[in-house]
C-alpha cells in the first residue's frame, strides 16, 4: 500500500512539475510576444504649428502626414493658435504619449525653450521647423527667411526706383520673422525709401486688416507707396484694408509664402499684391522628418538647414507651381 501510495505521488509530483514547466514556457512566450509587439511599435510624429488657420501650416501638416505615410507612422497635428502656454501644453502632450520625434513650428523662439529642454530630457529628439527654437534643439530646417526678406526688399527697390513711403507689417516674435524684416530692411537702407510705419499684423489676416486700418488713418491719401508684409495672410488682411478705404491704387504689396490665397488674389485683375516670396512648406516638413529619424538612429545632422525661396510676382505667376 506504501509502495502505491509512493508511486502516486512520484506521478502527481512529475505531473505539477510538467504543468509549471508549460506555464513558464507559455509566459517567456508571451513575453516574447510583448517584446516583439513593442520593437514593432508603430512610430509617432508630433507636429505643432504656430495656427492652422493659416494655409501654410495646414500645407506643412500635409507634408509631415506624407512624410509619416511613407514611414507607416502615426502624425499628430496640432494648432497652438500662437499661443505659447498652450504650445507648452502640446510639447508636454507628446513627452507623455512618448512619441519618437517632435516638429516644433515655434510661436515664441525663446519662449518655448522649458518645453523643448523636457523633450530632450526624455529622450525625443526635437526639429525646429520654419523657424529656430531655444532649448537645444536637435537640428533647425527653414526656408531661408533672410533671402526671402531680401528679394522682397529688391523688388520694392525696383518698381519704387528707389525712393518712397513704404510700410512694414511685422508678425510674431520668431526668427522666421525677424529675418525677413532683417533681409527686407538690410536692402532698403541703401535707399532714398522711407518706413512711414511699422506694425505687427501677428500673422494673421484679421490683426493686418485691423492694423492697416489704422495706418491708413494715420496717413494721408497718397502717401503711402508700398507695403511688405512678413506672410501672405497679412497681405491679404492689407488689401481688404486698402479697398475698404478706396485707396486701391495709391500702393501695391509684397508678401511671403506663395500661398494659394495669395497667388490667386495675384492673378485676378486689379490686385494690388503684386509679389510674394515663395516657400515651400511640404517640402520643409519632410526634410524635418527625415533629419529627425537621423537622430532618433543616432546619426549626425546639421545644425541648420535652409530650403531656398523664390520670388513669385504677377508676370511669372504662369509658371508658378505652387504648394
Amino acid at each position: 500500500m506504501k509502495k502505491n501510495v509512493k508511486t502516486l505521488f512520484v506521478l502527481v509530483l512529475i505531473l505539477v512539475m510538467a504543468l509549471m514547466t508549460a506555464c513558464t514556457s507559455a509566459s517567456e512566450t508571451s513575453s516574447d510576444s510583448t517584446g516583439q509587439e513593442n520593437s514593432d511599435d508603430k512610430l509617432t510624429i508630433g507636429l505643432t504649428v504656430g495656427t492652422l488657420a493659416n494655409p501654410f501650416f495646414v500645407a506643412m501638416g500635409k507634408g509631415a502626414e506624407e512624410a509619416g505615410k511613407e514611414l507607416g507612422a502615426e502624425v499628430l497635428v496640432e494648432s497652438a493658435e500662437y499661443d505659447l502656454a498652450k504650445q507648452t501644453s502640446q510639447i508636454e502632450t507628446f513627452i507623455t504619449k512618448k512619441v519618437d520625434v517632435i516638429l516644433l513650428n515655434a510661436v515664441d523662439s525663446k519662449g518655448i525653450a522649458a518645453a523643448v529642454q523636457q523633450a530632450k530630457d526624455a529622450g525625443i529628439p526635437v526639429i525646429a521647423v520654419d523657424t529656430n527654437a531655444d532649448g537645444g534643439v536637435n537640428s533647425t530646417v527653414t526656408s531661408d527667411n533672410y533671402q526671402a526678406g531680401k528679394l522682397a526688399g529688391e523688388y520694392v527697390v525696383e518698381q519704387l526706383n528707389g525712393k518712397g513711403n513704404i510700410v512694414i507689417i511685422d508678425g510674431p516674435p520668431v526668427s522666421a520673422v525677424t529675418d525677413r524684416i532683417q533681409g527686407f530692411e538690410d536692402v532698403i537702407k541703401e535707399s532714398g525709401i522711407k518706413v512711414v510705419a511699422k506694425q505687427n499684423g501677428e500673422g494673421s489676416r484679421e490683426k493686418a486688416l485691423s492694423v492697416m486700418e489704422s495706418i491708413l488713418q494715420a496717413n494721408p491719401s497718397g502717401s503711402i507707396d508700398a507695403v511688405f508684409a512678413i506672410n501672405d495672410p497679412e497681405a491679404i488682411g492689407v488689401e481688404i484694408a486698402q479697398e475698404q478705404a478706396g485707396r486701391k491704387d495709391e500702393f501695391f504689396i509684397v508678401g511671403v509664402d506663395g500661398a494659394p490665397e495669395a497667388t490667386e488674389a495675384m492673378s485676378k485683375e486689379g490686385s494690388s499684391i503684386m509679389a510674394t516670396s515663395a516657400q515651400s512648406p511640404s517640402e520643409m516638413v519632410k526634410k524635418a522628418v527625415e533629419i529627425g529619424m537621423k537622430v532618433k538612429n543616432g546619426e549626425e545632422v546639421e545644425e541648420l538647414i535652409k530650403v531656398p525661396v523664390k520670388l513669385v510676382t504677377q508676370d511669372t505667376l504662369d509658371s508658378y507651381q505652387g504648394w
